[in-house]
């Protein structure tokens, strides 16, 4: 299943390089959105302007990474909302990709009715009988003092 990223960036060229990194090293679909939209169960990769166009209090902040220029009063501000992924801009991508994958994790899936699969127990399930352990012929001897 592939999850969905939405990036909500003003800088296009890192928007760009950010795109085509999750496209080369995971199966993400990933959307330039001028605004995020909180609704859709994925990943939001904002900045300082995406942030501040959200309204408070965020729903699902553990979904979200933000990238900032290390400013400590948005820092502030974003742990005090419940974000939990914060990257600096000047961050290799490699840490980027592993905050967003990270959040991905904390994305809550959509729980579906779908029969049980592997190796779960199912109420139908016929066990195979244990055969009875082998007994051996020879002699026992008791100590004695």
């Amino acid at each position: 299943m592939m999850q969905t990223v939405q990036l909500a960036m003003v800088d296009g060229m890192y928007a760009a390089a950010l795109r085509e990194a999750l496209s080369r090293t995971c199966a993400w679909h990933v959307e330039s959105v001028g605004r995020p939209d909180p609704s859709k169960p994925c990943v939001m990769v904002l900045d300082q302007s995406a942030l501040e166009r959200l309204a408070l209090p965020l729903s699902n902040p553990e979904r979200i990474v933000l990238i900032t220029n290390r400013d400590p009063q948005l820092m502030a501000e974003a742990w005090e909302a419940g974000i939990v992924s914060v990257v600096s801009e000047q961050d290799p991508i490699s840490t980027v990709l592993l905050a967003i994958m990270a959040a991905g994790l904390r994305v809550e899936k959509p729980h579906t009715d779908s029969t049980p699969s592997g190796i779960s127990p199912t109420a139908g399930t016929v066990h195979a009988p244990l055969p009875p352990e082998p007994r051996n012929p020879g002699s026992k001897r008791c100590k004695t003092q």
